[in-house]
């Protein structure tokens, strides 16, 4: 299998709320636009969302969004209003994350990359 493009796509409860989450206070860049959906800039990937559910509760899963400033980021959007569910803190696998919700209360986490983390450095063998 050869993989061209991706992009996560999800469904919220109400579309218009979600798109002034994404769009507005997070702030992100929009890719296209259609009846009914908006795919955003996820850095590298895309997000989109589109459609409405009514449908449970929203489930484990969550985005994963690194940014530089994980401090900065919590601090910019407590002031934007947003439901920080986990402050920020050095995780013991040595990233920095801080954990937020979308309007469906869907964890998105913002994680920051030390410069000393493994993650930076190409450890295979030389």
């Amino acid at each position: 299998m050869e993989v061209l493009s991706s992009r996560i796509l999800i469904r919220p409860r109400d579309p218009e709320a979600a798109w002034a989450f994404y769009g507005g206070t997070l702030g992100l860049a929009i890719s296209r636009e259609f009846p009914g959906g908006i795919v955003y800039f996820l850095g590298t990937g895309y997000l989109e969302v589109s459609g409405r559910t009514s449908e449970g509760p929203i489930g484990p899963d969550a985005l994963w969004v690194q940014v530089r400033d994980v401090a900065a980021a919590e601090s910019e959007l407590r002031a934007a209003g947003v439901t920080v569910t986990r402050e920020t803190r050095t995780e013991p696998w040595g990233l920095r994350e801080c954990w937020i919700a979308d309007p469906d209360g869907r964890a998105i986490v913002l994680v920051e990359i030390p410069p000393d983390h493994p993650i930076r450095k190409d450890l295979r063998p030389r």
